[in-house]
């Protein structure tokens, strides 16, 4: 094998696991937003517990983790009478319960809850989107984003495309700047392609969003 070809299956190898850690990256920030008190999850949690429905979280959770949300669920709603100090304990303990056994669900790691207004701006226009009915805005913000991030590495590798070859440092800044324009168009071009999320471990929960769409008062 040539030294250009070994070069360039070096090359290969390289972006391979950069645009693999761009994903990674990409899914733990999707994640992350699943752990605050403006989140989806916490979101879903206050509604159950207004009015008194588990159904209404139990598509954050597995099938095989249902016990143990009723049963969080349950001991929530029965404290949550005493009074006020009893409500604001029985409310965070019942998000923490929530959010610890979905993460576990996903294969991550518990760290508590985290403030609101973590959220990324663009999770945060996803979870709008589903709100609103409308896309727009959300693909606006994806659009402009990318194309900014295209313009600025294409521009870097650009400007240092014409180089003396006997300058060693320039060549290498050349390089630098093609693996890191290179990496990002294939990560955003493999992360705009994926099928499905990061997010997998909820798919034998499927079944519980249709009984969470239907309130039926308080479970037991």
């Amino acid at each position: 094998m040539s030294t250009l070809n070994r070069n360039r299956n070096t090359l290969r190898r390289y972006l391979t696991l950069v645009a693999g850690a761009v994903a990674l990256s990409w899914g733990a920030a999707a994640q992350a937003h699943c752990d605050t008190l403006d989140g989806p999850v916490v979101t879903d949690a206050r509604k159950a517990l207004d009015t008194g429905n588990a159904n209404m979280v139990l598509g954050w959770v597995q099938k095989k983790d249902e016990a143990e949300i009723r049963d969080a669920f349950q001991k929530s709603v029965s404290v949550r009478k005493t009074g006020a100090t009893g409500k604001e304990l029985a409310d965070r303990y019942f998000f923490e319960t929530l959010v610890r056994v979905h993460r576990a669900g996903e294969g991550a790691a518990y760290t508590g809850l985290k403030p609101a207004g973590e959220i990324e701006p663009a999770i945060a226009a996803a979870d709008k989107s589903i709100e609103t009915g409308k896309l727009e805005p959300v693909a606006k913000l994806v659009k402009e984003q990318v194309e900014h991030g295209l313009h600025k590495q294409f521009e870097a590798v650009a400007s240092k495309k014409k180089f003396n070859p006997n300058d060693v440092e320039a060549a290498r800044s050349y390089v630098g700047a093609y693996v890191e324009y290179v990496h990002y168009v294939e990560g955003v071009y493999n992360a705009a392609g994926r099928a499905k999320s990061e997010h997998t471990g909820h798919a034998s929960a499927a079944a519980t969003t249709t009984a969470a769409a239907k309130p039926t008062g308080h479970q037991h």
